[in-house]
């Protein structure tokens, strides 16, 4: 049974502090219950819910609305959850990036398959076959003028790129350049405080190439 004090967060000279409450385990009531936001232990102790939970950064220009830092000047709920949207969008594109490798890697080994096909075909004496492979298919476009290779680079420099840079200048624009906060909201809002494994971790942060 883990035990530690109960705390909160409140205004002091260098922002919000990390205080402690009397009595009771961490975020949880006197008889030692691990607690979601806003449930209430059989002691009648409750956590804050969400919506009450001051900035854990100290940034944020009305303290107690559980906003993130970065939006000072945009600081609604409604802001963070179409950025999240948008950050979703791209990750799915990411995805598809993926495939479009997998795609490009594939062809390029069933290619090298076709050309050990046609000496296969030439030493069981089917020289018509093999002929007709080597000449038709090794090394065929997949796309008009295109190999794979092309057609990579195009979605790599044109649609993916585009998606990309402006997706980096709307996190710059409304959350600080961080990532995931509607993710890091997301988890502090479904993690059980105080419980091991449910730690709160570093909040998100701005892209290493931003």
């Amino acid at each position: 049974d883990v035990r530690t004090e109960l705390r909160t967060l409140t205004p002091g000279p260098d922002g919000w502090q990390d205080t402690a409450l009397a009595g009771g385990p961490e975020f949880g009531s006197a008889d030692g219950q691990y607690l979601k936001p806003g449930q209430s232990g059989q002691s009648g102790s409750s956590l804050p819910q969400p919506t009450a939970r001051p900035c854990p950064f100290g940034r944020c220009r009305t303290p107690g609305t559980g906003h993130f830092p970065g939006m000072v000047d945009k600081d609604d709920t409604a802001t963070i959850e179409a950025v999240g949207r948008v950050t979703e969008a791209l990750e799915k594109i990411e995805r598809a990036r993926g495939h479009l490798y997998s795609f490009h890697q594939l062809t390029g080994s069933a290619d090298l398959a076709l050309g050990d096909a046609v000496k296969q075909l030439e030493k069981a004496g089917h020289e018509d076959w093999a002929r007709r492979i080597s000449e038709e298919l090794v090394g065929l476009n997949v796309l008009p003028d295109r190999w794979t290779f092309q057609v990579v680079e195009e979605y790599d420099d044109g649609y993916y790129k585009a998606c990309r840079d402006l997706e980096r200048e709307l996190l710059a624009d409304l959350t600080d350049g961080r990532r995931h906060l509607y993710e890091q909201q997301m988890k502090a809002d479904r993690r059980t405080i105080g419980r091991p494994g449910h730690e709160k971790g570093s909040p998100s942060t701005p892209s290493a190439g931003a």
